[in-house]
């Protein structure tokens, strides 16, 4: 395949032009001054996909503090924070776009960071990139498709494969093992041999990449289209292994129903089914927990006399697990929490058998859920994958009643927001209390109190206080 193929053939490529008016403004204020600008990598590629392209990604043999000169008086933004590296930002028509001189970088092998180098070829600047499917650029003036790595022939067969050896390329920057998974998750790509035989051989230098980075990766390919495709090749290759070791322990161990080959591959089919169940796009939260709502079962294990196997207390261990490994990763607090105790709730519905909670078990289930209950609700209901379709269709119609109980007690007595019948200030002065642990006791008696019994009138309340206080010697004035 030649460097150069004719772009205006590409009905994709021109009409990306029409939809950004800023690429044939920025492409004639660079010829102007005697410089060639290219649409490079991923606008590239998801155009000719028929992918919505978000911001655009240039390339020029200018160099940055030329790039700076021509962008102003233009721009309606300028940032140069990436300047070090070639890269300048701008923004333009609600558009953000970025410009980086061409580069011929080297990298030290040891962490994955290069060495920059500007270079004076587009060829030379698609050559070094992580995939052929992202080293192909479009030249705006002369209205041509440059594809020195064949790209093109890469992408409609949706295979990735790297422009040098993937050796060379994964040692240059090892994120780009994960990268690769991360492709096969958002664009339904499969790696080409070599490149799955390098993930393999090398996945322990993923260890040079920063926990931040190795999470990004992780995020973006837990919230592609086909996460379980990118998760079966981290697992398959071994990065899995030095990034999330929790997922291929899981393929040792049975599911205690004997529906599935292991608890891994059950653990894929509930994250299947909680995307199936998500309404407002990708849930990165909820993705985790389905994932991950196993991951104590390895440590639980215990053969029963029979044959049986139990994995007694599995979810308590879980969510500790579940705590370490994304604090490890370096994830935000409230994304750790709420996976934790999604991971730690999911078998709490198994005690409702066929709807013997009492009101108390039903409002502490909501009342422990608070704001994670609808994501609750999806994953108890993907964690069901028995191929028994009267046993499955029966726990559906278990939940359906445990939800519409929620619904009739939260209209009763607005479970959002459970609070003692009496508060805080209130207990103060009739316990004749200063601020202290006495009343924070005496708050959590009554919170208690009002989750087994549901709201009580203001003389019941007080009434049990009262007695409350009595029992805990403490002594109000009368």
């Amino acid at each position: 395949m030649s460097a150069a193929q004719d772009g205006a053939q590409d009905g994709a490529l021109v009409g990306l032009l029409n939809d950004f008016p800023v690429t044939q403004e920025l492409a004639k204020r660079f010829a102007a001054a005697g410089f060639r600008l290219y649409l490079v990598g991923g606008s590239v590629r998801d155009a000719l996909l028929g992918r919505a392209v978000g911001d655009l990604d240039f390339t020029t043999d200018a160099r940055p503090e030329a790039i700076l000169g021509l962008l102003k008086g233009w721009a309606e933004a300028i940032w140069d924070t990436g300047i070090a590296f070639g890269t300048v930002g701008a923004a333009k028509y609600g558009h953000t776009v970025e410009i980086t001189t061409f580069r011929a970088d080297t990298y030290d092998g040891v962490t994955r960071n290069p060495e920059v180098t500007f270079g004076d070829t587009i060829e030379g600047d698609l050559v070094r990139r992580d995939f052929t499917v992202n080293a192909m650029a479009f030249d705006i003036a002369g209205n041509t498709l440059v594809d020195p790595t064949g790209g093109r022939a890469a992408l409609d067969a949706r295979v990735l494969d790297t422009p040098a050896t993937p050796e060379q390329s994964f040692d240059d920057d090892p994120l780009r093992m994960l990268r690769a998974a991360r492709f096969v998750s958002q664009l339904g790509f499969h790696p080409a041999d070599r490149v799955r035989r390098a993930m393999t051989d090398m996945a322990g230098r993923i260890e040079r990449i920063t926990a931040e980075r190795v999470q990004a990766e992780l995020s973006k390919l837990l919230l592609g289209a086909n996460p379980r495709e990118g998760v079966e090749l981290v697992v398959a290759t071994g990065l899995a292994d030095h990034v999330l070791p929790e997922l291929p322990a899981m393929k040792l161990e049975i599911d205690e129903h004997h529906q599935h080959k292991d608890v891994y591959s059950h653990s894929l089919t509930v994250l299947d089914q909680a995307i199936d169940l998500e309404t407002d796009g990708p849930d990165l939260t909820l993705r985790l927990a389905a994932l991950l709502h196993d991951i104590g079962k390895p440590g639980t294990r215990r053969f029963e006399d029979g044959g049986g196997v139990s994995f007694h207390h599995h979810e308590v261990v879980g969510a500790k697990l579940v705590r370490k490994r994304l604090r490890a990763l370096k994830y935000a607090k409230d994304i750790t929490e709420d996976v934790a105790q999604l991971v730690y709730l999911h078998l709490r519905f198994h005690g409702y058998g066929s709807g013997e909670w009492t009101d108390s078990a039903v409002r502490r289930y909501v009342t422990d859920a608070e704001h994670l209950l609808t994501r609750l609700h999806k994953l108890v209901r993907a964690d069901s994958t028995t191929r028994n379709k009267r046993k499955a269709n029966a726990l559906q119609r278990t939940y359906d009643d445990l939800e519409r109980r929620i619904e009739r007690l939260a209209e009763e007595e607005d479970l959002k927001r459970v609070r003692p019948d009496l508060d805080g200030n209130e207990i103060m002065r009739l316990l004749n209390l200063e601020p202290g642990p006495s009343v924070g006791r005496a708050w959590k008696f009554l919170k208690e109190l009002r989750l087994d019994r549901g709201p009580l009138d203001h003389d019941a309340a007080v009434a049990e206080l009262l007695a409350w206080a009595q029992r805990e010697g403490i002594h109000p004035p009368m």
